[in-house]
């Protein structure tokens, strides 16, 4: 724990912080998105697209002064061509001890709160989605995580705030996605529709040239533990009525990097990486029998 005043020794924790960078790095992460938010969960800092050089050079001082100034420190790690790193987030025990020797990575990030990191090589488009809800992993976690070794401020911890720990790690463990499947633990493939939904015409006859509003989206999305509307949140909700209105996964994701703040800071691939889920929930919706709830 670290108290209120977010004093903490700083060897320990940065040899922590130093360690994840590393276990990212052993699986194929290439480089990081660095964000600092305060305790009311509002963006203080950004560095991205940082080396493993760089990132590790920067844990040294960004550490202690993440304590000193209540800011939880996070981080996105990027992997190159051919891996996919997964974010296993909310995970109940059994669903936990399912995933675990596949993980090579599993953070406690609260007193009853843990998660797994898999290294997928070679996943085709849907599989992160699919083995997110075969293991019952939160669907909407964006693939940042607060750093091992710092506190998780949030106000509900006060004035005790838990420290990020590194539970278990397998240092270069990647699997295929042949071994998730055999392992039980990935949903089955959705039958995809002959068709995409149908899209709103205009008054033309033609597919919509009109965008949602993006306003609206941030408006009705579920506030976080902050208090503040959760953009990831927003962000999924409007691709999937864009998607619905008939624009592109292509189109979409363009249009997202200009209406949201948190695509144009995570970059292209987040961009397209929520379109794409956005697109994956959609037809999963739409393959589903008449009178059957979708599952979430």
């Amino acid at each position: 724990m670290i108290n209120g005043n977010g004093s903490a020794d700083a060897g320990e924790p940065i040899a922590e912080a130093l360690r994840l960078l590393d276990l990212f790095a052993s699986v194929g992460a290439e480089a990081f998105d660095i964000t600092h938010t305060n305790l009311q969960q509002e963006k203080r800092g950004f560095r991205p697209a940082q080396s493993l050089a760089q990132a590790r050079q920067s844990m040294p001082y960004l550490v202690p002064s993440a304590a000193r100034r209540q800011n939880n420190l996070i981080v996105r790690p990027r992997a190159g061509d051919g891996v996919t790193l997964v974010q296993l987030d909310d995970l109940a025990p059994d669903a936990l001890a399912r995933i675990a020797p596949a993980a090579f990575l599993i953070l406690r990030t609260s007193p009853r709160g843990q998660q797994a990191w898999v290294a997928v090589t070679s996943a085709p488009r849907g599989f992160a989605a699919r083995l997110k809800e075969g293991t019952g992993a939160d669907k909407e976690a964006s693939g940042a995580t607060r750093v091992a070794g710092t506190a998780n401020f949030k106000p509900a911890y006060a004035p005790n705030f838990p420290r990020i720990l590194i539970d278990a790690a397998q240092p270069g463990l990647r699997v295929t996605t042949q071994t998730l499947d055999a392992m039980g633990v990935v949903a089955p493939a959705r039958p995809v529709p002959a068709a995409p939904p149908p899209a709103v015409a205009s008054s033309g006859g033609l597919r919509t040239r009109k965008w949602p509003s993006y306003a609206r989206c941030l408006e009705g999305a579920p506030l976080g533990s902050g208090g503040s509307p959760k953009r990831t949140s927003a962000d999924f909700i409007w691709c999937k009525i864009a998607l619905s209105w008939g624009h592109g996964i292509e189109a979409t994701a363009e249009r997202l990097l200009e209406e949201s703040a948190k695509a144009r800071e995570n970059g292209e691939a987040y961009a397209r990486k929520t379109a794409e889920h956005a697109d994956y929930a959609a037809r999963q919706r739409n393959a589903l029998p008449p009178g059957r709830p979708a599952r979430g």
